[in-house]
């Protein structure tokens, strides 16, 4: 068994918002970032507010082509924390599917790397662990961290031309196709999603930390690795394996938020007891309980939370929680093979679902639709799910982020238009500003 020693050291932190902006500026000369923040909201089941990974030791790079067995042998070589995501189109890999659509962000389908250093926040205790012959840096480092000036935002903010790859008449065309295969029996729901673009220049951290303050997401993300960028609001975890247990989060069902708070409770409420949007919710629940139901011990599949609604800065949404204890000798590669991608992002039944989505999309997912997160040293993980968020490819100045929404039989085509400009707003504001 490989032993990779580290280094670790506890520091008491003060003022943990203003050493979160610290540290993530002062990350930003790495080409190896991977920022998670919880952003404060309470979670149970996390284990930590805040971590920055970055500096690969070692990478991994691949496209679908046997990428979930090149992982395995990566994670059991590096037998530490590695992190990094997996896009949607690594479904390629697990079923006989393609991904041929328009594909200007051009990043890989897999990327994982081994981080040098790690700096862990919780509440106000940062744990920083550095690989042992790196440790010799941890305190020149917290010096400059902690001394690091954050400058003032003296750019011109972002004013992008954000152009729509479907239109409206397009995506209601498009939803009509969808919902005739499900008039003819070949799914029961399917998650459609477009396309926003642009091309042009940003500030990768600057429109991060606007699309944070506007959203406060639970599971948000600052990616980098060299010119490939994800800003990342996302409210949503994909799957978090701690020991035995799988814990599964999904979200369907959205509502938007009102300033005024009796009108803001009432769509609250509404979206609750809204029949649509709860049998969208059961619908992909039911397949994540199948999913994990493959890996998991018999009659350890339980459902904790059945479409409850959680509130967020910009929308309501409805999320469950599905619990389940892994059998015996099963990996965690194993377990993602069995429940990748995630439900929510695809329909039901899943592979037929995602084959129609190939067909009647235009965009290529990649990363979109994906996950990001890691894997600790004793073969647990987590990973949330990549939406709201913005992705830019800084070689070719391109610009994108994709939103989506379930079509059913009870779809209005429509209101699931609407419902993606919903979604779609705060990207909207930070990038046309």
């Amino acid at each position: 068994m490989i032993i990779v020693l580290r280094k670790t050291k506890q520091i008491f932190i003060d003022d943990t918002n203003l050493f979160k902006k610290q540290l993530l500026s002062w990350a930003q000369y790495s080409s190896d970032v991977v920022w998670l923040d919880s952003n404060k909201y309470s979670n149970q089941y996390s284990s930590f507010d805040a971590v920055l990974a970055l500096d690969a030791y070692s990478s991994l790079t691949t496209d679908f082509t046997s990428a979930f067995d090149k992982l395995n042998n990566y994670k059991l070589k590096t037998s530490d924390w590695i992190f990094g995501y997996l896009s949607y189109d690594l479904k390629n890999d697990l079923e006989d599917l393609k991904s041929n659509n328009l594909d200007f962000l051009e990043f890989p389908d897999l990327y994982f790397f081994h981080p040098k250093k790690i700096f862990f926040l919780k509440e106000n205790i940062l744990t920083v662990s550095y690989l042992s012959e790196f440790s010799h840096l941890i305190d020149d480092d917290l010096t400059i961290i902690f001394n690091f000036l954050i400058k003032k935002l003296d750019q011109k903010p972002n004013r992008l031309n954000i152009r729509q790859r479907v239109s409206k008449d397009e995506y209601i065309d498009q939803s009509n196709k969808i919902k005739a295969h499900i008039q003819r029996g070949d799914i029961y729901e399917a998650n459609y999603c477009h396309e926003f673009y642009s091309t042009g220049k940003i500030n990768p951290l600057e429109t991060f930390n606007k699309l944070q303050d506007l959203s406060l997401p639970p599971f948000s993300v600052f990616f980098k690795n060299n010119y490939h960028f994800l800003l990342s609001a996302s409210p949503e975890r994909y799957l978090k394996k701690q020991g035995d247990l799988l814990i599964s989060q999904p979200i369907k069902g959205t509502a938007k938020r009102s300033n005024d708070s009796i009108e803001d409770l009432k769509l609250k409420n509404d979206l609750y007891f809204n029949s649509k949007e709860r049998s969208e919710n059961v619908m992909i629940v039911d397949l994540v309980r199948n999913d994990l139901s493959r890996i998991a011990q018999k009659g350890s599949v339980k459902v904790d939370e059945l479409y409850k609604p959680y509130s967020f800065e910009q929308v309501h949404h409805l999320i469950s929680t599905v619990k389940a204890k892994i059998k015996p000798g099963v990996s965690s590669i194993d377990t993602i093979r069995a429940s990748f991608p995630m439900g929510s992002m695809t329909g039901a039944p899943k592979i037929s679902a995602m084959k129609i989505i190939e067909d009647i999309e235009v965009s290529k997912r990649g990363l979109y639709s994906g996950a990001v997160g890691y894997f600790t040293p004793n073969d647990d993980f987590d990973f949330n799910v990549v939406i709201r968020s913005i992705l830019f490819n800084s070689n070719n100045s391109y610009i994108s982020f994709s939103v989506g929404s379930a079509i059913t039989s009870n779809s209005v085509a429509e209101n699931e238009y609407d419902e993606c400009l919903i979604k779609a707003a705060a990207m909207r504001k930070v990038l046309e500003n």
